[in-house]
């Protein structure tokens, strides 16, 4: 793989394609233009727009109109490279928001925030009515105060809810509007908390309980089913050449993203773990079967599905939110975006686990004043508060780290599955210092890219569905590892200081 700055060939050979990756973060999109073929694969970012939340009244709501506008942008840019041709589309976003339709197919508003509070006080309501030893018997889902069974439980307190007719999950919608088609992709499904993970279906279990009727979302597809073509209208604005098929990829991003891992299945790469790092920093396994034990559900480990059968065995922490809130905050003091670089590099000299915070305090998932949450998190439990901004810095990336050890950990002890390395996958592979870090916490040796593992991931189970490349999970990884830029960082100094630091936390 080159990771290219020149773009893919018009009239690629039926052994290869052009390919249109649509990964959706929760800070921005991007489309990317990835050239499969047999013994090939080159990437280009063709078009990269933010995807900037919007307070309304009182609610914090995704602005849909907007990022379905950077997707057909990017589809025309890359067009424009490839004389109007690309073999697929697919989709990826982040997790369990969703648009709500009515009878028309209409969407009835803005699809709300997962940070929105809307959601306070549901999750005791569900609990009443399902006590989470259950729930989790029954989804193997993680407890977060925002997943899709509680966004659900307050719309239907909602005077809109009795004009819902179907329910969307963020890929499927912009799918459903490129090619008219409606599906529910099971990876993303499976973050909903209404997927049984051993029947890869609904919970009659949990939807019956709670009385949410399954029907309300599509048909269930599989990573690499049709989920139709591009309608007429939007061939016409993309400038693309019909027939153009959109592919059911890994929608939830880091399924896609796992896929994007390059191991080597033959060499101790069999035993990985993996964090994929954006906002959020997503620490685990990839097993054949779910964990659903009482000890794994008081551990917080989520059973999310992944592709080709397998099972995301992992934890969600907060992630380079963190960060990202500090330079916002930062930004608005100074009118002017730090150098982040700067930062890091003031970072990477500042007292080692000075202050740490744990990074799945839920007082930090909420925008704001990030800084002064940091410090008020570390007077909390007992830390000293960082005294300038690359110790804040320096305070978000040990607890992260710290976080990925711990994570890490776990879920090999609950899984009983060593880890020989980390592979560091999404924008967070660019942070060194995270990786570094990381690496000394752990203990382990990191091997830190592709920074864009979710389109890639996303394009090679496109390219499977279409023929221009075979076989499994292992094949399409080794197509990844064929000239793939890595970094690896070797732990050293030993991990007592990172011991230490984990026992003021956790005790």
């Amino acid at each position: 793989m080159s990771g290219a700055t020149t773009g893919p060939r018009p009239g690629e050979s039926p052994r290869g394609g052009a390919f249109a990756a649509v990964d959706l973060g929760a800070s921005s999109g991007r489309v990317m233009l990835v050239t499969v073929g047999a013994d090939r694969l080159d990437l280009r970012e063709v078009h990269r727009f933010p995807n900037r939340p919007v307070r309304m009244g009182p609610t914090l709501y995704w602005d849909i109109p907007g990022l379905y506008r950077g997707v057909l942008d990017g589809l025309r840019e890359a067009g424009r490279i490839t004389g109007g041709r690309l073999a697929g589309v697919g989709i990826d976003s982040w997790a369990v928001d969703h648009g709500l339709l009515d009878a028309d197919g209409a969407l009835l508003g803005n699809p709300v925030h997962y940070r929105d509070a809307r959601m306070e006080g549901t999750a005791e309501k569900v609990a009443a009515v399902l006590p989470p030893d259950r729930l989790y018997a029954a989804t193997g889902l993680q407890h977060l105060p925002f997943n899709t069974i509680y966004q659900l439980t307050a719309a239907r307190g909602g005077a809109a809810w009795s004009a819902v007719r179907r329910v969307m999950l963020i890929p499927d919608l912009i799918a459903y509007w490129l090619t008219g088609e409606a599906g529910t992709e099971l990876t993303n499904a499976s973050t909903t908390q209404l997927i049984d993970p051993r029947t890869r279906d609904w919970s009659r279990e949990v939807t019956d309980a709670l009385d949410i009727d399954p029907g309300l979302f599509p048909p269930l597809r599989r990573p690499g089913d049709p989920a139709g073509q591009l309608l007429p209208h939007v061939l016409a604005e993309t400038g693309l050449t019909g027939p153009v098929p959109v592919i059911a990829v890994g929608s939830h991003d880091t399924a896609s993203a796992v896929v994007g891992v390059p191991v080597d299945a033959e060499g101790t790469g069999r035993r990985f773990g993996y964090i994929a790092t954006g906002t959020w920093s997503l620490a685990g396994l990839e097993l054949t079967e779910p964990v659903l034990t009482e000890e794994s559900r008081r551990a917080n480990f989520t059973n999310e599905l992944g592709v080709d059968g397998t099972v995301r065995y992992l934890r969600n922490i907060m992630g380079l939110w963190l960060l990202q809130e500090c330079l916002r905050t930062w930004e608005a003091e100074d009118g002017a975006a730090p150098d982040l670089s700067e930062l890091l590099a003031a970072a990477g000299r500042a007292e080692p686990l000075r202050s740490v915070v744990d990074a799945g305090d839920e007082s930090l998932i909420a925008p704001g004043d990030m800084p002064a949450r940091i410090a008020e998190a570390c007077r909390r439990g007992g830390e000293p508060a960082p005294r300038e901004r690359a110790e804040t810095v320096r305070c978000v990336l040990d607890s992260l780290a710290l976080a990925h050890r711990r994570a890490l950990a776990d879920a090999g002890r609950l899984a009983g599955h060593d880890i020989d390395v980390v592979h560091v996958v999404g924008g967070g592979a660019r942070n060194e210092l995270l990786c570094r870090l990381t690496a000394e916490a752990c203990g382990l040796p990191v091997v830190a890219g592709p920074a864009e593992a979710a389109a890639l991931g996303n394009a090679l189970v496109q390219a499977r569905a279409t023929g221009v490349v075979t076989g499994g999970l292992a094949e399409l990884r080794a197509l990844l590892r064929s000239g793939l830029p890595l970094r690896h960082h070797e732990p050293r100094g030993g991990t007592e200081p990172w011991r230490r630091a984990e026992e003021r936390l956790h005790g």
